[in-house]
Order: structure tokens, then C-alpha cells, then sequence
């Protein structure tokens, strides 16, 4: 009887299958760029379209980043972040990657009316903000927007972010009293998008964080994540009864407020 032979394993797939070996085999390390469309178009003779099917299901199997306007990049392992004030670039360097950061905006803003009620201050009075994009070996994974409370940190403006982070000094020099921290989901503002290199269509985790050091609101932060390359999760042990109390296992105590 005559053995029926296999189908012929399509072209999108040879391609998925030869860039899997090349991360498999450590030839593409975490974080590089993969060969083009153009490259993978020549090399296999085949469609900008084939090409294009490959790497989307590879983006869609969390193997490669796709960064509009730039190119494919092999993922980092996503990270897995606990609800504590953690310093981003040392969650970067435990992994292995390289943390550094580009300072978008960094200026004294005068408060509105809202905002001066959430941190209980006169309308009309400053407010320091800050708007720094955070990168893992050269891909963006954090976009932070802050506002910082003069009281609490009066030499915000002068500290070179480039060396430190806002989490890291808040952490040294106004001893933290309570942090709450709300996480949601949204599709990016274009600028946000822009900023974190993401393509269309995916979404943003953002997580909400309010800081009270020296019985005053020290600091409010929205940090966005780009879907695709950060996750949130946390381990925690009950301390005592009393509501929105928590510890953080291998991170800082704190007290999450309750609404």
C-alpha cells in the first residue's frame, strides 16, 4: 500500500521555525532585533505578506516584541511585578537587563483646583512633575508620569534621573507612611504610544500609585506598561484583621488604603 506523504509545511511556518531555532539556540539573545521583514523576504523567497504572517503569530506567542517603526525584537521574559514601591531599574538588573531612562519632562506646573484638593493644598499653589520613559535594554516598558509634592521632596527638579529613579529617592529621603495602588487596563493615548514604541491596537496596564510620607501626600504616579511586555502579581500573608492591611512577601510592608 502506498504510504500517503506528509503536506508540505507551509512557508510562514519554515519561517517561524528558523527564527524559533535562532532564540532556542541563543544565537538571538533576549532583547535583540530579529532579521527584518525585508531580510526574511529575501532569504526565503517568499511574500512581504508570508514574512508578515510569521512574525505576528511569533508576537502573538509573546516570542518577539514588534516595535513600530523600528523593527522585531527578541521578548524579554515578561516581567512579574508585586503592589510594592519597587525601584524599576533594580527589577531590570535582577533580570539580567540593562535599566536606563530618558527624562521627557521635568518642570514646576501650578496646581488646579482638583489637584489641589487631592493634595490638600491652596489652588494656585506648584506642583513638580515629571515624565520619564524607562527602558530594558533599549525597549521601553515603563512610561512614569508623576507629581511630586514640593513639602515632602523640595529638591525634586535638581535630581538627575539618568542615576536614579523617582521611586528610589522618594524611598531614601521621605520615609513612607502609606501607598495605595489601583491597576487597570486602557488603550494608550497616541502620545503614550508614541513614547513606549508600541504598536496599534494593543493596550496599556497602567497602575495608579498614591504615596503619603511626613502625614502628607508625598507623591502620585501613573505608570503605563505596554500590554505585551509586563505582567502584575504578588505573593502576600495577612498581618492582622484590621481591613486593607497586608504584607508584601520580600518587599516593603505597607498599608493599602481602602475606598
Amino acid at each position: 500500500m502506498q504510504r500517503k506523504s506528509r503536506p508540505p509545511v507551509p512557508l510562514y511556518e519554515v519561517i517561524k521555525r528558523y527564527v524559533l531555532d535562532q532564540i532556542d539556540s541563543h544565537r538571538l539573545k533576549s532583547g535583540e532585533r530579529i532579521p527584518s521583514e525585508h531580510e526574511l523576504t529575501k532569504l526565503f523567497k517568499v511574500s512581504r505578506m508570508t514574512v508578515n504572517r510569521a512574525i505576528r503569530e511569533l508576537s502573538v506567542e509573546g516570542r518577539v516584541v514588534r516595535v513600530a517603526g523600528v523593527g522585531s525584537f527578541v521578548a524579554t521574559p515578561v516581567q512579574a511585578h508585586p503592589l510594592e514601591l519597587r525601584n524599576i531599574a533594580d527589577d531590570i538588573r535582577a533580570r539580567g537587563g540593562h535599566h536606563d531612562s530618558r527624562v521627557v519632562e521635568l518642570s514646576e506646573v501650578p496646581l488646579g483646583s482638583e489637584a489641589a484638593r487631592t493634595f490638600d493644598l491652596p489652588p494656585g499653589r506648584s506642583m513638580f512633575h515629571s515624565v520619564i520613559v524607562h527602558a530594558e535594554n533599549s525597549l521601553p516598558v515603563q512610561l512614569e508620569e508623576r507629581y511630586v509634592n514640593p513639602r515632602a521632596v523640595p529638591d525634586y527638579l535638581s535630581l538627575d534621573f539618568t542615576k536614579t529613579t523617582a521611586s528610589e529617592y522618594l524611598a531614601r529621603v521621605a520615609p513612607i507612611q502609606e501607598v495605595e495602588h489601583v491597576v487597570h487596563a486602557v488603550m494608550p493615548p497616541s502620545r503614550v504610544r508614541r513614547l513606549l514604541k508600541m504598536p496599534a491596537g494593543e493596550p496599556c496596564l497602567v497602575l495608579l500609585r498614591w504615596v503619603w510620607a511626613r502625614d502628607s501626600l508625598a507623591s502620585t504616579a501613573r505608570l503605563y506598561h505596554p500590554g505585551s511586555r509586563y505582567r502584575l502579581g504578588g505573593r502576600f500573608a495577612p498581618m492582622a484583621p484590621s481591613r486593607g492591611q497586608l504584607r508584601l512577601v520580600g518587599g516593603t510592608q505597607v498599608r493599602a488604603k481602602t475606598r
